[in-house]
């Protein structure tokens, strides 16, 4: 009966434990959806501060050319004149993943509107003094399959500068 109360009491300790962990998995997904809605109504509002606010100190922007690769510091200089014209970007989520790691790393990626037309939007978020923030992100524009060899045509120039530039 003793081994009985045991196994009962172990089995009690898992499930409430379990529970906990799903309950702050839910929390995190939630304020993370929270701060990345609010990361794009801040460049759609040209809200500078408030935009990189929700960024970490190490942040990294990865744009759609392949020349944007912008730690943050470059991502603010870049960004700051069409911050400053009160016309930055405006991107929605139209679905979004989010996986969270632990209670400081998740990753996700998002399927937006944007005035590109559908992108796509990966990254990593940190946990840090109290709130989730955007520490690495990629934006992609789409492509539909079918209109790719039409798209890999009309960049092929660009492309081969690019490859010859970096394979010196």
């Amino acid at each position: 009966m003793r081994y009985l109360k045991s196994i009962i009491f172990g089995l009690t300790l898992c499930v409430i434990g379990i529970s906990n962990l799903q309950a702050q998995d839910l929390k995190a997904k939630t304020s993370i959806h929270t701060n990345l809605d609010a990361w794009h109504k801040a460049a759609a509002k040209a809200a500078f501060n408030s935009y990189f606010n929700l960024m970490t100190k190490d942040a990294v922007f990865v744009g759609t050319d392949a020349s944007e690769h912008w730690e943050l510091e470059a991502f603010k200089a870049y960004s700051k004149p069409y911050f400053d014209a009160g016309k930055a970007w405006s991107f929605s989520a139209l679905e979004r993943h989010i996986y969270v790691v632990n209670d400081s790393l998740a990753w996700f990626d998002e399927l937006l509107d944007t005035q590109m037309g559908v992108c796509r939007g990966s990254g990593v978020m940190k946990y840090e003094k109290g709130t989730w923030k955007v520490a690495h992100y990629v934006l992609s524009a789409t492509i539909p399959n079918n209109q790719m060899d039409t798209v890999t045509a009309l960049k092929s120039v660009a492309d081969s500068t690019i490859i010859s530039s970096l394979t010196k």
